[in-house]
């Protein structure tokens, strides 16, 4: 209990003052939360918010998006990269959530665009180890590839965190993303202290049309979370446990009720 933070995304409908009260009540240590909401309650009052929960910020999602062959476009990006940066030292926590961008319209350079993201890290890794943050970058399941993630495994983030002091660049284990390949356990270990997050959910099947909202609820699907979650904690990571589940059902659902499910879950099947 004491590790399990439900990132409000989970659910999406509920207010933040929902979330942030239900996770208090439930004598939680952690909230993971995400920027457009953060941003439209305003982030100095939800820091304050969750401060007098007497919660802390376990992540905040999500930045990243370096892929554009525009320069006015990239420069742009940065720019929002670096509020970020301020919203995750304003709200506590040390960690921002990246998610790399997709291919650029039109482009077929899977290379280069990996190259505009380590580019992005290099640029923006000093003002957010200044501010006390570390860049988690997220590898997404390869479907997401072309328009959304063009680091589609584990190996492939580690690739690009080394080249970067360790606190200033760490990975997120998305067991969602990650639960696929072969290699996940050797990796997890090579990660070592660069593991800022581990997230769950479930790989539930069939997919809907829109796979973006294809998580499920934990115990639903195929993905061994625990082993996972020993496999992390063998690795050296002791930090906050995030459920972060898309799902179109689960957010039209009463929020205390997907709250409640998670949470049960969580113990079911991960802790």
């Amino acid at each position: 209990m004491n590790r399990y933070s439900l990132n409000q995304a989970t659910t999406k409908y509920w207010s933040l003052e929902d979330v942030v009260a239900a996770s208090a009540k439930a004598e939680l240590q952690w909230i993971g939360l995400w920027r457009e909401p953060v941003q439209e309650y305003g982030v100095e009052r939800s820091a304050k918010l969750v401060a007098d929960a007497g919660l802390r910020v376990s992540s905040l999602c999500r930045s990243g998006f370096f892929t554009s062959t525009d320069a006015v476009e990239r420069a742009r990006k940065i720019e929002d990269n670096r509020r970020a940066i301020d919203e995750a030292a304003t709200l506590g926590t040390d960690v921002l959530v990246l998610v790399s961008g997709g291919l650029p319209p039109g482009s077929r350079d899977l290379d280069g665009a990996r190259t505009m993201v380590r580019d992005g890290l290099a640029e923006l890794a000093p003002y957010a180890q200044e501010h006390g943050v570390r860049l988690a970058i997220e590898p997404l399941h390869p479907i997401f590839c072309s328009d959304r993630c063009v680091v589609s495994s584990l190996g492939g983030a580690l690739d690009l965190a080394e080249q970067f002091p360790v606190e200033q660049v760490g990975v997120v284990v998305d067991a969602y993303h990650l639960w696929w390949d072969a290699d996940i356990y050797r990796q997890i270990e090579r990660a070592g202290a660069r593991i800022c997050s581990y997230q769950v959910s479930d790989w539930v099947v069939p997919l809907p049309a829109d796979t973006l909202l294809g998580r499920g609820m934990m115990g639903d699907g195929s993905i061994e979370l625990r082993r996972l979650r020993e496999a992390c904690d063998a690795a050296g990571y002791d930090g906050p446990v995030e459920v972060e589940i898309f799902n179109q059902q689960l957010w039209d659902a009463p929020g205390q009720e997907v709250f409640d499910l998670a949470l049960a879950r969580y113990l079911e099947h991960v802790a």
